[in-house]
Parts: C-alpha cells; sequence; structure tokens
C-alpha cells in the first residue's frame, strides 16, 4: 500500500509538467502578438487539443504503466531476495525482543539448525552473546564478536526503522516498524593470526639473587660453588621448560627472554621459582631468595627490557623475594611472603650520603616533609635529616601540619627555650619559599598522596626521597635521589647511619638524638619487631649522642583514656580463620584526632595471642577516615594484605586509610581477602 501512494504520487508529475509548459508557452503568446490576435486564438486552440490528448493519455497509460513498474519492482524483490537467501554472509532479521524473523541459508547452516526450527527462536539461544539487552542498547551500528560452534565471528548489528523509509509515515512510527539485521562475518583465522602474533611477542625478564653476600657469608667456602650450582639450576630448568633463553650476567644476576604466551602459565604457577630456590640448603643459614622483573611492551623489545628493569627495581624496593610484572603503566606484584634479609654492608648508605652531599653544594635551602599525621619516626627523621643539612651550612625548614598525639611530646621539647623557633613551618608558607635553589626532601614516606603536602612535589626541581617502606605502584617519579631500604627498621635507623660518611661529622643535640630514638623505639616495639645489628648500631650512636631512654620513654607514656582505648582493642578481639585477630576501636567523641596510636599498641598486644599469626584493628575520625593499623610475626605478610586496601608499609607492620567505608564493610572485604590470598597461598 505505501509503494502504490508513493508511486501514484510520482506519476501526478507526468501530466503537471505537460500542462505546465503549454500554459507557459500560451503566455508567451498573449505577450508577443497580443490577447485579441488571430495568432494567440489559434494558439489557445492548437495549447487545449494538446492538454486534452495529454490528460487522456495519462488516464487510460497510467494503469498500464503502473503495473509495468510494479511487476519490475516485484521481479527485482524477487531476485534481491534471492540474492540474500544465497548469500554466502549469514544474514538474519530479528525484532526488538531477538527473535529471528527471517534468515539466509548460510545463517542457517553456521549455526547449524533446520528453518523451521529457527523462525520465531530467540537468537540468543544459538548466539549466547547476543542478548536483547545488547540489543536495546544499540544506536546505529554496533560490531562485537561472537563464538558459534568453535567458529568465531564478528558481528554487525544494526537497527531498522521501517516508519522513517517514507516521509509520509514519519508520523505514525510504531514499535513494531522497527526490525535488528544482523550480518556475521568469519573472523576465525584472522582472530588466530592475531593471537599467534601476540603469543609469539617477545618479554624481558631479569632475576637478582637478593642477598647473595649474605647467604655465602653464611656458608663454608667449599659449598659456595655448590650452593651456585644449584641455584643456576633451578633458574634454568624453571625457565627451559617456558622455552626461554637464560644468560647468566654476574654471580647474583640473570637475563632471560620468553614469549608471551607463556606468561598465563608462569602467572598460575605463581613463580614457583621463588619457594624452589628458598628450599634449597646446603648448610646455609639463611635461605636464598630472588626478586624478578617482568617488562611486557607492546612494540618495542627495547621497551620491555627498560620495563624489565623498572620492574627489577620495585621488587627490591619492596624487600625482595617477588616478582613485579610491568605491562605498560600497570605493574603486578606476585610472591613477596618473607620479611627479607637485613643487609650487613653500609655500602649504600655511604654512596647515598655522599650523593645527597654533593646535591646540597648548589642549594641554599633545604624543605623537608614526611607524612600526612606524621608518626614518632616521621618526625625524628625530618629532625634528624634538618640537622644534617644545617651542618653543611644551609638553611633548612621542617614542614609540620598535623600536630598530632603521636608526635606531641616530642614537638613540645623544641618549643622550649624557642629555640629553632623557625624551624617548623606550614605547607602554605613552605609553597612560598620554593624556588629554583630549594631542595626538597621526603622522609619516612615515598608515596605522593600520602605527603604532607603533594604540591611540593611538583614545585621544586630537586626532590629526595629517604624511606624504609616498600615501594607501591604510586612511586615519586621527579625524584633525582632515592634512598628507599626495605629492610631498615625505621627512617631514623637510615638517617642515623648517613651521619656517619658525611664530611662534616654532626653533633646532635640531646633533644635531636631523643627525637630519633623514639622514631626507632616506636616504629619496632620496642626492639621488638624488624630489628636487626644496625638497628642497635644505630641506637647505639644515638645513645652516645645524648638519647635519654629514661626522658624518652616518660615522653611517650599512655595517658589514662589511651590505656582504656588500648583495651577496648584488645576486648573487642574475634579470632577469624583460627590466626587473625580482627577488632576496633570506638574514637572519643569528644576528642578531633582518632586514636591511632592506641590502635597500633592494640594491634601489637593482639600478637601476644596464642596461634595469633597477624592482627588488624581499625578506628574511625570524626571526619569519616577508617584507619586500620596491620600486624603480624613474621608468619604472614601484612603489607601485601593491606595494599589491596590501597595501604602500605611493611611485612610486620602496615596500614592502610580508607574513606566512605565503614569499619563492617571492611571487615567483610578483609575476611574475604584473607580467605582468598591464603587459598592462593599468597600469604
Amino acid at each position: 500500500m505505501t509503494s502504490g501512494r508513493r508511486l501514484r504520487s510520482k506519476m501526478k508529475y507526468v501530466i503537471l509538467v505537460p500542462i505546465l509548459l503549454a500554459i507557459l508557452l500560451l503566455g508567451f503568446c498573449i505577450m508577443f502578438f497580443g490577447l485579441e490576435s488571430r495568432e494567440t486564438l489559434v494558439a489557445a486552440a492548437v495549447l487545449g487539443v494538446y492538454i486534452l490528448v495529454v490528460i487522456f493519455a495519462y488516464v487510460r497509460l497510467m494503469p498500464i504503466v503502473s503495473a509495468t513498474i510494479v511487476d519490475y519492482s516485484l521481479e527485482q524483490g524477487k531476485v534481491q531476495k534471492e540474492l540474500l537467501h544465497g548469500l554466502a554472509v549469514p544474514y538474519a532479521l530479528l525484532d526488538t525482543d531477538g527473535k529471528i524473523l527471517w534468515a539466509n541459508a548460510m545463517f542457517y547452516r553456521t549455526i547449524e539448525v533446520s528453518e523451521k526450527k529457527l523462525l520465531r527462536q530467540r537468537v540468543d539461544m544459538y548466539l549466547p552473546d547476543i542478548t536483547p539487552e545488547v540489543l536495546d542498547e544499540i544506536e546505529g551500528e554496533f560490531r562485537m564478536d561472537v563464538v558459534c560452534e568453535d567458529r568465531r565471528y564478528n558481528a554487525v548489528i544494526r537497527r531498522v526503522d521501517l516508519s522513517t523509509a517514507f516521509e509520509e509515515d514519519r508520523t505514525e512510527r510504531r514499535g513494531d516498524d522497527v526490525v535488528v539485521v544482523l550480518y556475521l562475518f568469519d573472523v576465525t583465522n584472522e582472530r588466530r593470526l592475531e593471537q599467534e602474533t601476540y603469543d609469539q611477542k617477545m618479554i624481558a625478564g631479569l632475576i637478582y639473587i637478593d642477598n647473595y653476600d649474605e647467604v655465602m657469608n653464611s656458608l663454608e667456602e667449599v659449598k659456595h660453588s655448590l650452593l651456585t650450582a644449584l641455584v643456576d639450576r633451578k633458574i634454568n630448568m624453571y625457565l627451559t621448560n617456558l622455552d626461554a633463553v637464560v644468560r647468566r650476567l654476574e654471580n647474583d644476576k640473570y637475563l632471560f627472554v620468553f614469549r608471551q604466551k607463556y606468561m598465563d602459565t608462569l602467572q598460575e604457577d605463581r613463580f614457583s621459582l621463588l619457594d624452589d630456590v628458598k628450599s634449597l640448603n646446603v648448610g646455609n643459614e639463611i635461605p636464598v631468595t630472588l626478586s624478578v622483573g617482568i617488562g611486557t611492551a607492546k612494540e618495542s623489545f627495547i621497551e620491555a627490557f627498560e620495563n624489565a628493569k623498572v620492574a627489577i627495581g620495585l621488587s627490591l624496593g619492596r624487600g625482595g623475594d617477588q616478582v613485579a610484572v610491568k605491562d605498560g603503566e600497570q605493574v603486578t606484584y606476585f610472591g613477596g611472603k618473607s620479611t627479607g634479609t637485613e643487609k650487613q654492608t653500609r655500602v649504600k648508605a655511604r654512596v647515598k650520603a655522599q650523593a645527597f652531599e654533593e646535591l646540597l653544594e648548589n642549594k641554599e635551602k633545604v624543605i623537608i616533609m614526611a607524612h600526612k599525621r606524621p608518626d614518632a619516626d616521621a618526625f625524628g627523621s625530618a629532625i634528624g635529616i634538618w640537622r644534617l643539612v644545617t651542618t653543611l651550612g644551609k638553611k633548612a625548614f621542617v614542614v609540620l601540619n598535623d600536630d598530632t598525639e603521636a608526635i606531641q611530646p616530642l614537638v613540645n621539647t623544641f618549643h622550649v627555650g624557642n629555640q629553632n623557633s623557625d624551624m617548623l613551618i606550614s605547607s602554605g608558607r613552605a609553597l612560598g619559599m620554593v624556588d629554583a635553589n630549594t631542595m626538597l626532601v621526603v622522609c619516612d614516606v615515598n608515596r605522593p598522596s600520602m605527603t604532607a603536602c603533594e604540591e611540593l612535589l611538583s614545585m621544586a626541581s630537586t626532590v629526595v626521597v629517604f624511606d624504609h617502606h616498600r615501594q607501591s605502584n604510586e612511586p615519586i617519579e621527579n625524584a633525582t635521589l632515592s634512598y628507599i631500604e626495605p629492610f631498615a627498621s625505621s627512617a631514623c635507623e637510615m638517617i642515623t647511619e648517613m651521619f656517619q660518611y658525611i664530611s662534616a661529622k654532626p653533633k646532635i643535640r640531646p633533644v635531636e638524638a631523643d627525637a630519633m630514638y623514639a622514631g626507632i623505639l616506636i616504629d619496632t616495639d620496642n626492639f621488638l619487631n624488624k630489628t636487626g645489628v644496625r638497628t642497635f648500631e644505630a641506637a647505639s650512636y644515638l645513645r652516645k649522642s645524648g638519647a635519654d631512654i629514661t626522658r624518652v620513654r616518660k615522653m611517650f607514656r599512655s595517658s589514662l583514656l589511651s590505656m582504656k582505648e588500648r583495651a577496648q582493642g584488645i576486648s573487642n578481639a574475634e579470632i577469624f580463620m583460627g590466626c587473625y585477630a580482627l577488632s576496633y576501636v570506638e574514637a572519643d567523641p569528644e576528642s578531633k584526632d582518632a586514636p591511632t596510636v592506641p590502635v597500633a599498641k592494640a594491634a601489637n598486644e593482639l600478637l601476644n595471642v596464642e596461634n595469633v599469626k597477624a592482627s588488624f584493628v581499625v578506628t574511625e575520625s570524626a571526619d569519616g577516615i577508617l584507619y586500620v593499623s596491620g600486624r603480624s610475626i613474621g608468619d604472614v605478610n601484612v603489607q601485601v594484605v593491606l595494599e589491596q586496601f590501597n595501604g602500605g608499609g611493611h611485612a610486620t607492620v602496615a596500614g592502610a586509610q580508607l574513606k566512605n567505608t565503614t569499619k563492617e564493610e571492611f571487615f567483610a572485604r578483609l575476611k574475604q581477602v584473607l580467605k582468598e590470598m591464603t587459598a592462593s597461598g599468597s600469604l
């Protein structure tokens, strides 16, 4: 019916055009010969006859012409239908619910269904990816890959509104006028070739033995070659199974190259090479641990190798005994369950101290900042750096925005006698002091978002980082000098070691020695956690410099309220999976600060409970931030657990801060994380 109306509308022009031309010709005759002339009358008579003939021909011939055109259209439509039915490309018409209205023979053969069974069936019965929800969201043309009978197809889906095909029907649109056109293009071979090309892409990897010197020093010399050969054999056998090429660069360094197709195998295996090498024992007191860095890139193998170098740096910076895989900007970690081995050599401390001194030569002033809500280690290490800088004759300032309960006793000692009153400044003042001759030193933190003033990082031309926390995926990228030592107990320990390698020997005042000693004391929980030989050597140095143990202890005695909050954290504890202590502390509504210190102490106390391997205690501040303290005795790496909550720290001491999260939501997610990581062997 619509086609007929359209045909009649077009055929009107067949009679309308000749009549209009005849009238135009008559008008010319009147204009040239006049209305009463003989020529005009003759022309009018002739044109009148002409118009009658045209009308007669239109009336008599129009049915014949219409019938001929309709027959032609039907014939062409039949040809087109036959062509579509025999088209080598699977083709189907669907309604908006996904029901098949019509399909060609190739579509039937593709899904291996007979025509009678197919009609009015839902297309997702045969192509599960093409659901009614997908069809509803389509606007214009949409493409997607689908799988049918072990073949992969690229589906082209287009919505067609039949009511818009003709202008006069645009105001009469109806839902049943919409059909969905579906084409299927077989791309099985193309996708297979793409996958083969992707699988053949080369990946670079680096393996470092974390504690080569320490292990060899703990082993009889005659067994050195035996242990080296066993480690070499383990590495080669493991990588040979991946069809990898391995080359030993040094005694403790390896380079290997393998194809992308084996990457999934490595990840599913969770890099069991780490545990295989760690299990080697030929009399060595210290187990051998490896750090592995793997880099991938879309285009260049050189870029993949550069990513591998960055990845091995991240792995080492997080304490070793783990794998870092860097794919573009994304970094994935595996392993990292052990606490690492303390480095006995101080070569790194000496090199970093000398490099720091050289950087200071061309600077006029130094701004020092730690993390938000600083603790004793953050404040103590900042004071230590301040003393180093002033000893070398440069001006130094410490950024302090949050005068929290954790450091209040230390800060008060620097206000006595109004000594160095201009040493402590706010971040606002620090922003106005930065110029080309200013160095920024960041201590006890290596994540930009956790620093006291992140804006300073982009303003300072020279940035130096001193930290003892494991590196995360959020490093300070523009650091000129970075000294990150995860094996150190505290940042104060690292700065204390640097004192001994500065050309001008610093003279530490007792109040400064107290601040640094307090940082070591708090971070090690009275020398119980993450304490090594170098920790005691640093404490001894500070004691000789005037640190008073009794004075520090008095400064950090707890108030009665803190004792009650700590006791609350212990009394609220529950044991999960038989070895994880979970608890919380309700903050005092009259206090503006969250009880983070009692929370940390409660977490430490819970480790004394029988069979408890790790503890997690939380509290919530008045502004809605949830503070988490994680502690362990070494059997569980709490740092990798709290990394799941964007936190970090050490294997035995870690923390996290969460916004818009209740303690109930946190504990529910924490329990799920602990179950999953325990099942996968990540803990």
